[in-house]
């Protein structure tokens, strides 16, 4: 399902305005912070808190994932894409896989995980950052669950953006393999007003045993109730298990568009990624 939505308070407004670090908001009594990266310290990103995606990875994408583009600098996670040339050590001459019957990569970018290290099932997830929103660009700030293949699994893109849209989905599997069934809500960027992309915004998911509801500056965009999700006989239940969190900068490939005419680098700048659980 796909929504197209015109969200004309996402314009301006407090929590989209300011510059890298905005005052922190009172915390809510009823939620109790269980962890955050706030990006203190300069340097690579905390290895405690995240791993990375390596090579061609998924959507026939055209960067090249690796962990030396993404870096911490002035209390910013700073995820940069390059036009740069790179040799893929996995081509195949003549292979029918896209992975393989490309002899390099001609952009790279960075593609954080918590996999493996930390997963949580319900809480609000938070981001604060800004986004590039130029020809090409893929930025998306999303969840996986920890079993089930995709997208049995469940997947939630509390921020996606390509082709001038912002995004706010869900993801679950469908009676046939590897085909998801989707709620999506679609933005246009044209919507929200002149130089909202040059300012940082604050995404959210509260996700609890009843809902996912996205929202971008307390605004929400798509809401999803669990019940809807279910499957008789799946393996999984998506969202009713732990999942990882994914910060990652794709270029190009399915969706992404074309980005040959952009000047490069290009970068996804987060402030800050916080999740907190109900208080008990």
């Amino acid at each position: 399902m796909v929504k197209l939505v015109l969200v004309a308070a996402l314009v301006g407004g407090v929590a989209a305005a300011g510059g890298p670090r905005a005052p922190d908001e009172p915390q809510d009594a009823a939620w109790r912070l269980v962890w955050a990266d706030e990006f203190d310290s300069d340097g690579p990103p905390d290895p405690q808190n995240w791993t990375y995606e390596h090579g061609f990875v998924r959507n026939e994408e055209l960067q090249w994932y690796q962990a030396r583009n993404a870096s911490v600098r002035e209390g910013i996670l700073v995820i940069e894409a390059r036009r740069e040339r790179v040799p893929n050590p996995r081509h195949v001459p003549g292979s029918r896989e896209w992975s393989e019957r490309r002899a390099h990569a001609d952009y790279t970018s960075a593609s954080l995980m918590t996999k493996g290290l930390h997963a949580w099932q319900f809480g609000r997830f938070e981001m604060r950052a800004r986004i590039d929103t130029r020809e090409g660009m893929w930025p998306a700030f999303w969840t996986l669950g920890v079993d089930g293949e995709w997208p049995e699994g469940g997947e939630i893109d509390i921020m996606e953006y390509y082709r001038a849209m912002l995004l706010a989905n869900v993801a679950w599997g469908s009676s046939r393999r590897f085909v998801p069934t989707w709620d999506s809500v679609r933005t246009r960027m044209a919507d929200l007003g002149p130089g909202w992309a040059d300012r940082f915004h604050i995404w959210r998911m509260d996700w609890d045993e009843r809902e996912i509801r996205l929202s971008v500056d307390g605004r929400v965009l798509n809401t999803t109730r669990l019940s809807e999700t279910v499957r008789p006989g799946r393996p999984t239940d998506p969202f009713r298990q732990s999942h990882y969190l994914l910060l990652s900068l794709a270029i190009g490939g399915t969706n992404g568009g074309d980005p040959s005419k952009t000047t490069f680098p290009a970068r996804f700048e987060v402030d800050y990624v916080r999740v907190s659980q109900r208080a008990r």
